[in-house]
């Protein structure tokens, strides 16, 4: 029984650090913001220019779905992953972030209902390219870890 208790104190902790990675205003701007503005490491180590962009937050980490060709993309390919996310607009509440690709059909299709409900004017026009794009490898999904 201590193991036990032991092991979900662990838990706990570890779910508690996640959760408060990042300070309450970062995490309503997330909420109720409508984009991220994403900037990523280039060659010389400096960010690039901000790029405006659609996005999913699940409570742990921000999502995009783009497109395998994106800048972004080839920089976390080619081993450059540190970011600077800005949210609601260019100079808003921001944080510093790790990117990763990532292939998880879930989490896909969780982006996908959430892009619907959060961009209904647009979504109608790239909804299927952004479903056939995860499907035939046209658009890639992109997961932002808080540092």
């Amino acid at each position: 029984m201590p193991r036990r208790l032991a092991v979900w104190a662990a838990t706990l902790a570890l779910t508690s650090a996640v959760a408060a990675a990042l300070p309450s205003e970062i995490e309503h701007a997330l909420r109720d913001s409508t984009y991220v503005y994403i900037q990523s490491e280039r060659k010389s180590h400096q960010l690039g220019k901000p790029a405006e962009i659609w996005f999913f937050y699940d409570g742990t980490a921000v999502y995009v779905g783009t497109r395998p060709t994106s800048w972004r993309v080839r920089r976390i390919k080619a081993g450059r992953r540190r970011a600077h996310i800005a949210v609601g607009k260019p100079d808003g509440p921001a944080f510093d972030a790790t990117g990763e690709l990532v292939h998880d059909a879930a989490i896909e299709q969780r982006l996908l209902e959430a892009y619907a409900k959060k961009y209904p004017e647009g979504w109608t026009r790239f909804a299927d390219s952004f479903r056939e794009g995860f499907k035939t490898g046209d658009r890639v999904l992109v997961r932002y870890t808080p540092k």
